[in-house]
């Protein structure tokens, strides 16, 4: 699995795009036990990406993500912009002077990422966050590039992982975000964010291109 700038600027616009799209589903499902404002936040952040798109410095990918990564964090409100900001900003800086992205890289960016949600959030696996969907697949990633599988096949696996994990929230009780005051009542739905994470990638999966 190897890319360029070019693959870079695939995966961030389909991602922007899926955000946007879902700006609803996504609310619905923050509306459970939050305060619903996640999708229409999320979105708000991303609509500035996409009409700006033609004006993000392609110099090198790392620098591309973290142009992108600063758009998105000055325009989202509440928890969802330092997240989401931190997560892009770290694999940004991983990707720097990468002219050329191998598949290790892509797995050291999400490491990073998840690192930088880790410390932002004080959030870890099983506190019912998009860590809960993020971390699995990024294993499932990792996994299916030593195994020497293509990047589409191991992008395929990471969604359905993804998904898998992000419906074994629904058990969970919500210790991090405003979901988190609800208590007990955010046991039996989905963590929000750990489904977008499965709907994106999925998304992203799809879209893939397949030579």
């Amino acid at each position: 699995m190897s890319g360029s700038i070019t693959d870079v600027e695939f995966v961030m616009r389909n991602l922007a795009e899926n955000i946007v799209a879902n700006e609803t589903y996504f609310g619905e499902l923050d509306a459970v036990v939050g305060d619903g404002d996640f999708g229409y936040s999320l979105a708000r952040g991303f609509e500035i990406v996409i009409e700006n798109w033609d004006s993000y410095d392609r110099s090198d990918p790392g620098v591309f993500v973290t142009k992108i990564a600063a758009a998105v964090s000055a325009r989202i409100g509440g928890t969802s912009g330092p997240i989401w900001g931190t997560a892009m900003l770290r694999a940004g800086v991983q990707l720097k002077e990468h002219p050329r992205i191998e598949g290790t890289d892509v797995v050291r960016a999400l490491r990073a990422s998840i690192e930088g949600i880790k410390a932002r959030g004080q959030a870890d696996v099983g506190d019912k966050t998009l860590l809960d969907a993020l971390v699995p697949a990024t294993d499932t990633l990792e996994a299916e590039l030593n195994a020497g599988h293509s990047g589409g096949v191991a992008l395929a696996a990471m969604a359905v992982t993804a998904r898998s994990a992000a419906d074994a929230t629904k058990p969970m009780q919500a210790m991090r975000g405003r979901a988190a005051y609800t208590g007990e009542r955010s046991i039996g739905s989905v963590d929000a964010g750990a489904m977008a994470i499965a709907v994106l990638l999925e998304g992203l999966a799809e879209a893939w291109p397949t030579n």
